[in-house]
């Protein structure tokens, strides 16, 4: 990408292969990289059009945030390209570091302002993608983590995509003299105390006094190994059918008989289907440790946004279980009448319920206390515990059920995480 106009074409090419129709929005930082990509994608939308838009987002973490604000609406009123400022609260309590934080908040605002359809432009680079994978590679990472920032991913019918990252920043920094662009240095770029910029200053350039090409050959390998990954991931989904397909239930004997490095891949590929935090390593082998010494007992590995367990040979991947609210009993029972909304402490659901005999009903609505009974048909008057765990209802869901009466008489169960009847009494159905 050396000539002049490669950097015009590999945007143009970019902009051809999105739908036609959809918007394309740039995330607009108001730096070199940035300016530069709405710069080009403007010029690629004059002659091919399409909907372009700007995205910036304000993280009011230093001074110079307003100024960069004030640059990008310059910028955007001289191209001719309608731009929406998100101004975010970044959060440096969660123990993410400042750059986590704010990379954290710059997404949620991505995800809050993109509409499904629409796609996302990032003006990373090769030499961001050498940076990243430098830290990846510092930090322990595995082939996942290697392989970096990928070029392209869809997401909650959204798409990213970093068109320049084939691209050098000095191939950047050559066309944007050319074309006399103007844009503003982030001053914290200069902290050498953030490990991204110290790799930037410091470890690449003298890199490439030994290695000239430096970044671009880690860029590569960063490419290959998301190649890598990808089969990875493809060797895991194979495994996850032979498995039964079920991401969240994994069967424990079936799990144990694959060798140690696929019972970590499954389980990770598992938890990305499910939208679940991928386990540390750290977790993930006191998991599979437990597994080996229990198999089917007491087993519960927890760690940030999930959790797992073992019941009934299975291996249960969820979100961490909350335990019922301490209320003291207070708002209990709910008073309800089996067909408006379901108003409770714990929430409210759009939930029905009715004699089958289509009489008016007064019910009382509480938690699971122990003890309760339901009759049946054909089976008469049951134990609710028993029958809870004839149904498989897991331990840790049960603590979490809403039993239903009428007077004295319980004749429904509720799981409010579900909104879903695990049980009716005889005489009892949903309208």
């Amino acid at each position: 990408m050396r000539d002049s106009g490669a950097l015009q074409s590999t945007i143009d090419d970019a902009l051809a292969g999105t739908p036609p129709g959809r918007c394309v929005w740039i995330a607009l930082s108001g730096g070199l990289d940035s300016s530069l990509l709405l710069t080009l994608a403007a010029d690629a939308c004059r002659r091919h059009p399409r909907p372009l838009r700007a995205l910036h987002v304000h993280h009011g973490l230093q001074a110079a945030a307003d100024g960069f604000e004030r640059h990008c609406r310059r910028l955007a009123s001289r191209l001719g390209v309608p731009l929406w400022v998100e101004r975010v609260d970044v959060d440096l309590t969660a123990g993410r570091g400042m750059e986590g934080a704010a990379r954290e908040a710059r997404y949620a605002a991505f995800a809050r302002r993109l509409a499904p359809g629409d796609t996302l432009w990032l003006a990373q680079h090769a030499d961001d993608q050498a940076e990243t994978l430098l830290l990846a590679a510092l930090r322990g990472s595995g082939v996942r983590g290697l392989a970096a920032m990928p070029a392209g991913r869809d997401g909650q019918g959204r798409c990213l995509a970093r068109p320049l990252l084939g691209a050098s920043r000095a191939a950047l920094e050559a066309e944007a003299a050319r074309r006399g662009l103007v844009w503003v240095e982030d001053p914290s770029n200069a902290d050498e105390s953030l490990d991204r910029n110290f790799l930037r200053r410091r470890v690449l350039p003298l890199l490439e006094t030994r290695w000239p090409v430096a970044s671009r050959r880690l860029a590569r390998s960063a490419a290959l190994a998301g190649e890598a990954d990808g089969l990875l991931d493809e060797l895991a989904a194979l495994d996850l059918e032979r498995l039964g397909g079920d991401p969240a239930r994994l069967p424990v004997v079936e799990l144990q008989a694959l060798s140690a490095p696929r019972r970590r891949l499954l389980i990770r590929h598992a938890c990305q289907r499910l939208g679940l935090s991928t386990p540390p390593a750290r977790r993930l082998e006191t998991l599979l440790d437990q597994l080996e010494a229990r198999m089917d007992g007491e087993v519960r590995v927890a760690w940030p946004g999930a959790e797992a367990r073992v019941w009934r040979g299975r291996l249960h991947l969820m979100r961490p279980v909350e335990a019922a609210s301490d209320d003291g009993g207070s708002g209990w029972p709910v008073a309800w009448d089996g067909q408006a909304p379901l108003v409770t402490p714990w929430g409210a659901w759009r939930v029905t319920l009715r004699r089958d005999d289509g009489a008016p009903v007064s019910l009382r609505v509480m938690p699971r206390m122990g003890g309760e009974r339901l009759r049946l048909a054909g089976r008469g008057r049951r134990d609710l515990k028993r029958l809870l765990q004839e149904l498989g209802v897991p331990p840790w869901e049960r603590g979490r059920l809403l039993v239903v009466h009428h007077g004295e008489a319980a004749v429904a169960v509720l799981e409010p995480q579900g909104a879903r009847w695990r049980t009716l009494a005889e005489g009892w159905s949903v309208a």
